[in-house]
């Protein structure tokens, strides 16, 4: 019995100085914190619009145009609903035109080209009924004429 005693007493002394040990090593141990910094993402109407420039170019001439064509219906007289959708139309275009790489290799075709549209999308809203195409010809001439004008005197007469 007591050489099953002294076997007991071994045993408990063997583990609390195991468990101590333990202890004493767990403390020891280095707590490690991690931080990391996330950064937004920008959402996927900005991605789309940074990767189709000429979409975005397009998109902000019809809201433009919509609102320079509405005014001009209004004023007319012959509709504003019908001035904001030529309006929006004709901005798309405009935009479309300023966006392509073509035209911007080669600017007074482009100046040309914007002055058209712009004076064809004005005349268009202006007018309505019998001898609307003669009126709308003679705007978009004119205003091919005042775009290349515009044109010459921002980049050619400085």
């Amino acid at each position: 019995m007591k050489l099953q005693i002294r076997k007991a007493t071994l045993a408990l002394a063997l583990s609390v100085i195991s468990c101590q040990t333990i202890l004493v090593i767990l403390p020891v141990q280095a707590q490690t914190y991690s931080a990391s910094v996330t950064k937004a993402q920008p959402s996927k109407t900005k991605q789309f619009f940074r990767k189709h420039e000429v979409v975005r170019k397009a998109t902000i001439g019809a809201g433009v145009g919509t609102a320079a064509g509405a005014v001009t219906g209004l004023v007319s007289g012959k509709g504003m609903v019908r001035g904001a959708a030529l309006g929006a139309g004709t901005g798309a275009a405009v935009g479309v035109i300023n966006g392509n790489k073509t035209m911007a290799r080669h600017p007074i075709m482009r100046d040309m080209a914007t002055g058209t549209a712009v004076a064809t999308g004005i005349t268009m809203a202006a007018t309505k009924g019998h001898g609307s195409a003669s009126k709308t010809m003679k705007g978009a001439a004119l205003g091919a004429a005042l775009g290349l004008g515009a044109g010459l005197y921002r980049d050619k007469l400085r």
